[in-house]
């Protein structure tokens, strides 16, 4: 045993290293530190290693620990001795110690800045990832703490902890000295090590999202002894889906004679049950909860639905309930969905699995829907299902306590069911990941959102979540970077779906309309036009086209190259004798479908007015479409699954995945109680033979048309897919930050200023630069303000004047005078002494005296365009990047883009293209078209320098003057503080709200 230097301070308990965790198989755990209470705990917990393990640990054979070893082993200072531990349900499952050492390798205090590190891992939990998951932690400790390298010796024989190191993406350095294998691992995360990180972080909450969604067997607790109440009503709906696998009925007021109930086995508690339960669905009053979940902790459930109320929507008091809720839950490495939640379903073939409040399962289909209320879920497998369209899966989260948006973006984005995922969310409680997951998914597939509560300023009910500061403008803007389709209603999310399920993407904006009624064209037509696609003039087919008239327009339109899309719009047509007919819409919708069968891969979406049974053979048709073969499409990758069932064409068989799909990670969920039936076939195999796709969730053909009731919303939809598919196209090519910037950035510069500025700030919480070292520290990243002298009296403007050279401009700089032309507060093209002197008298008669006003000179710049250019940091969003014209369009009418930093190239230039008053930059009305590219490198430099420095907190340039040739930067503003925390960085960890 080595000798131990002398102590460091013994540091206070550091809680905010505590975090849980998602494991590889989907269950949590929680780190800590390991404290001194925990002798016990270590003792028992090394009983349960194989001596192999303690061999690989120890490299002796070390049957048990000393009371030195369990003594040194608890008792740390937490700088240069610290060790974390992995617990499940209160015990030891795993633990990592570091030592830190001196260049001979023996133990030292700062400051030396390398450490020896250990683990070691039960055998029983060894393969979920638990020596990954330390290693991220221990590595975040360490660099708190000074320390910059880990070495480990390893035996060679112990290949699972090489892996463990070889995989972690740290760069490493490996020799073989004595016998045994020595690492040396460089701690600063690298963009593999950050890349490995976030695959793990996927494939595990994806795991366990999947793991409540497929479960084998579920207990209902709380289900009543008579019919009616919510754990009842669950229990029916979860035997009326056929759920494939195993059922009970649980409740602890149950005589201790009943069996069954419902005809499933009925029990006081799951100690009764001689199986391990997968999931528990938890529906008895809030007081009993705790109960419930300790009991469904100590016998391995995996995973909680808990429908219980009475939880943060009640306020306070509520709000800590649900934080026990969720430390209890996870402290036994179960998930929770809810409190307060609606239920789950799962449609796959294998699980057919309905654990919620609704009564009816919803049809298979390719569409995932996740919804944080209640109120609204019901509204959606209402809408959905009277349009005929089906779901893959169903998550309503109510309070979203736990698994929340992002985890089901997690699953989405792997789930081969699912082609589309819909959202409505309430609250984000982490907008950075959101968009990172977001932007992740949305290339292979679209991600449909609404988000409520956009205006209240306030959290809803239930939902304990960072606050945001920024617009709800802001947010939309940032959305649709990640390529998130945002819509505002959830009427225009079912709009959205059912056409991004069933049809492909759109090459482009041009649409062709044709149908039966003139006016229904010119209103599409219009439609059209004011959501910024191309219509071609519509194809009036007059009231007395017949079905078989529809059939040979819609096939020319799709054989057309010069439409991308095609809008058919029909009315009831006329028949022989003069009578609209109104009940033969199955005839229009054979005619469509074979039009589109032999046709090219375009999207086709209907406008009907009262044709009965229309929009309903559409969406009978559609609804049992099985998998299709999962192919990739270059330009218009195609979407599975729509709303008419078509024949199978090799042309239309892609889907939105720009990737192979693969199986959500994991074991096959049908247990062996749960095989599914062998007509079920749900294996690409089976999907591209139609001989093989049998049963009533089968069909002929791989797509659906979607039917619309009135031509604004079909093309609302359709152009949602347009601008979706655009984005796609670019996201497929991403863009680069140039390499010219690194030639005239300063960072270390502009590091040492901000080091310094903050260093004399009175106020801890930071503190706004003078104009002057503004000046300077943009000036180390390439960004020139021009300078302004002050002017407390005439004389003194003069001065300046004479300094600087005339023309001049003389303006105030008082905040509620700033920026303010209209008010006379600036005054330009003054040419002379004579004249400077006459505008300064003006100014202050008219405005007040100059100690009011803040009087000062600047040189005129060159005529162009007046713009705005700022970026700011949000604690919960990240640092935005932010653009506009100068005055009334930014301020009066809201006209600003944004983007998320760092920007690139193709951010930049779409920045400052994505205005409504974008035209005024490029030659409006005859104007000379500005020097964008100026301009676009103004805020690739800006977005760099608060990308490179978290402590710039809010930059504002203004005006920003861009001229045909070059840009002038008349005015700037820089606040520093210390860097709110990242929650996207660090470790691994589920959110504690």
């Amino acid at each position: 045993m080595e000798p131990m230097p002398e102590q460091s301070p013994h540091h206070a308990y550091p809680d905010h290293w505590e975090a849980d965790v998602v494991l590889r198989d989907g269950g949590t755990a929680r780190i800590r530190p390991i404290t001194t209470d925990d002798a016990e705990r270590l003792v028992s917990f090394y009983e349960q290693v194989s001596d192999e393990s303690k061999y690989y640990r120890f490299f002796a054979p070390y049957p048990r620990l000393s009371d030195r070893d369990v003594h040194r082993f608890t008792h740390h200072d937490y700088v240069d001795r610290v060790g974390l531990a992995v617990t499940i349900g209160g015990e030891f499952i795993g633990t990592v110690r570091y030592d830190r050492i001196n260049e001979q390798g023996r133990p030292a205090s700062a400051p030396a800045d390398e450490a020896e590190v250990a683990f070691l891992v039960q055998d029983a939990h060894q393969g979920r990832g638990v020596a990954s998951a330390l290693l991220e932690h221990i590595a975040a400790v360490a660099r708190e703490r000074g320390i910059r390298r880990f070495a480990a010796e390893v035996l060679p024989a112990n290949n699972k902890m090489i892996k463990v190191f070889r995989d972690g993406g740290y760069t490493q350095r490996r020799s073989f000295e004595d016998g045994s294998v020595h690492l040396t691992l460089d701690l600063e995360p690298t963009e593999k090590s950050l890349a490995v990180q976030r695959g793990r972080e996927q494939r595990a909450e994806a795991r366990s999202v999947q793991r409540l969604l497929a479960p084998g067997s579920v207990a209902v607790i709380g289900t009543g002894r008579t019919p009616g109440g919510v754990g009842r009503t669950v229990l029916r709906n979860l035997l009326a889906s056929g759920y494939t696998g195993r059922a009970y009925a649980v409740n602890r007021a149950f005589d201790e004679g009943l069996a069954t109930l419902d005809g499933v086995p009925a029990h006081r508690s799951l100690g009764e049950i001689d199986e391990q339960v997968d999931l528990a669905v938890i529906a008895v009053p809030a007081h009993r909860v705790p109960e419930a979940v300790a009991d469904c902790g100590e016998h391995g459930v995996q995973g909680l639905v808990v429908l219980s109320a009475g939880y943060a929507e009640r306020g306070a008091e509520g709000r800590e309930l649900q934080r026990e809720l969720v430390r209890q839950a996870r402290s036994y490495g179960m998930r929770i969905i809810g409190p307060n939640a609606f239920g789950i379903i799962n449609t796959a073939e294998s699980v057919r699995l309905n654990a919620s409040l609704a009564p009816e399962s919803p049809a298979r289909g390719r569409i995932g829907l996740f919804t944080q209320s209640g109120a609204i879920g019901i509204a959606l497998l209402s809408g959905l299902h009277r349009r005929g369209a089906g779901l893959s899966s169903f998550i309503s989260a109510g309070n979203r306590a736990d698994v929340s948006g992002n985890d089901f973006l997690q699953y989405s984005f792997e789930d081969p069911d699912t082609d589309v995922a819909l959202l409505y969310l309430e609250s984000l409680g982490n907008p950075r990941k959101f968009n990172r997951l977001a932007r992740r998914t949305a290339a292979v597939k679209p991600v449909v959102v609404v988000k409520g509560a956009r205006h209240s300023g306030s959290t809803p009910p239930g939902h304990a979540v960072p606050v945001s500061r920024i617009p709800d403008a802001t947010v939309s803007a940032l959305m649709r970077q990640a390529g998130v389709i945002r819509v505002d209603t959830v009427t225009e999310m079912v709009d959205a779906g059912l056409l991004l399920a069933g049809q492909p993407l759109p090459a482009g904006p041009r649409v062709a309309i044709l149908g039966n009624s003139e006016s229904l064209g010119l209103l599409t037509y219009d439609a059209c036009l004011a959501e910024g696609l191309r219509p071609r003039p519509p194809i009036d087919l007059t009231t007395a086209a017949s079905p078989q008239d529809f059939r040979d327009a819609l096939a020319e339109a799709l054989a057309d190259g010069t439409c991308d899309a095609v809008i058919v719009t029909a009315i009831p047509w006329v028949g022989e004798n003069g009578e609209a007919e109104t009940g033969d819409g199955q005839v229009l919708a054979a005619a469509l479908h074979k039009a589109v069968a032999g046709g090219s891969a375009k999207p086709v979406a209907v406008v009907h007015v009262e044709i009965g049974g229309l929009a309903e053979a559409l969406a009978a048709a559609s609804s049992t479409a099985a998998p299709r073969p999962r192919t990739v499409t270059p330009a218009a990758d195609r979407p599975q699954a729509a709303t008419t069932t078509l024949p199978t064409d090799p042309a239309r068989s892609t889907t939105p995945a720009t990737r192979e799909a693969s199986p959500t990670p994991g074991a096959d969920p049908a247990t062996p109680e749960a095989t599914p039936a062998p007509e079920a076939a749900t294996a690409p195999e089976a999907a591209t033979d139609p001989e093989a796709a049998t049963g009533p969730e089968a069909a002929t053909g791989p797509g659906r048309i979607p039917a619309y009731p009135a031509a604004e919303r079909a093309v609302r939809a359709l152009a949602e897919a347009v601008k979706y598919a655009q984005w796609r196209r670019q996201a497929a090519v991403p863009g680069k930050i140039p390499e010219f910037l690194d030639d005239t950035i300063d960072e270390p510069g502009a590091a040492a200023l901000i080091e310094e500025q903050l260093a004399t700030a009175p106020d801890p919480r930071g503190r706004a630069l003078t104009h002057d070292e503004a000046r300077e520290l943009l000036g180390r990243y390439g960004i020139d303000v021009r300078p302004t002298l002050p002017a407390p009296d005439p004389g003194a403007a003069v001065a300046a004047a004479a300094r600087l050279g005339y023309p001049v401009a003389l303006k105030t700089t008082a905040p509620h005078l700033r920026h303010r032309a209209d008010l006379g507060g600036v005054r330009l093209d003054i040419a002379d002494e004579e004249a400077l002197r006459r505008a300064y008298g003006e100014l202050t008669d008219l405005l007040g005296k100059p100690a009011e006003l803040l009087p000062v000179v600047q040189a005129m710049a060159p005529r162009g365009v007046d713009t705005v250019v700022r970026a700011s940091i949000d604690a919960a969003a990240g640092a935005v990047l932010s653009f506009g014209l100068a005055g009334a369009p930014s301020e009066l009418l809201g006209d600003t883009a944004h983007r998320l930093v760092p920007a690139t190239d193709r951010d930049a230039a779409e920045l400052i293209r994505s205005i409504r008053a974008a035209p005024v930059l490029f030659g409006w009305r005859g104007s000379a078209p500005v020097d964008t590219a100026a301009l676009e490198e103004l805020l690739l430099r800006l977005s760099r320098l608060v990308d490179d420095h978290p402590e710039v907190v809010s930059v504002a340039l203004e005006p920003v003057v861009v001229a045909p040739h070059g840009l002038t930067v008349l005015g700037a503003s820089v606040r520093l503080a210390p860097p709110p925390a990242r929650s996207d960085l660090g470790p691994r960890r589920l959110p504690n709200y």
